[in-house]
C-alpha cells in the first residue's frame, strides 16, 4: 500500500473546484474523480471532503442542490459558481508560482 500524502492547506479546495469545473457532482463522485485523476495517489476521506465542501459553499464558490445519485439515493450535488471559477483561476496561478519556486530550490538554482 502506498504511503499517505498529506495535502497542503488549501490544496483540497483547489482540487474540488477543479473537479467541479467540468460539471456538477455529488460528494462521493468528487472524491472518486480526484482519486482517479491522480492515479490513485490522492485519496480524499469523508472527514476532509465534507468540511471542505461546506467551507466552499459558505464562501460562495460552489452551490449545492438535492438530487438523486446513480443508485437513486438522495444526495447533494455541488456545482461551481462564477466566483468559484474566478477563485479556481487564482488558486491555479498561485499553485504554479509555488511549485515553480519549490522546483527552483530543489534544483539548486
Amino acid at each position: 500500500m502506498a504511503p499517505s500524502i498529506d495535502l497542503l492547506q488549501g490544496t483540497l479546495d483547489m482540487l474540488i473546484l477543479k473537479t467541479l469545473a467540468t460539471g456538477q457532482e455529488h460528494g462521493w463522485a468528487i472524491a472518486q474523480r480526484i482519486q482517479q485523476m491522480s492515479n490513485n495517489v490522492l485519496q480524499v476521506g469523508q472527514g476532509s471532503l465534507y468540511p471542505a465542501l461546506h467551507r466552499l459553499e459558505y464562501r460562495g464558490w460552489i452551490r449545492a442542490t438535492w438530487g438523486a445519485s446513480e443508485n437513486n439515493r438522495r444526495a447533494r450535488f455541488y456545482s461551481l459558481t462564477a466566483a468559484g471559477r474566478r477563485q479556481l483561476d487564482e488558486e491555479v496561478e498561485n499553485w504554479d508560482r509555488l511549485t515553480g519556486a519549490v522546483n527552483l530550490v530543489l534544483q539548486g538554482i
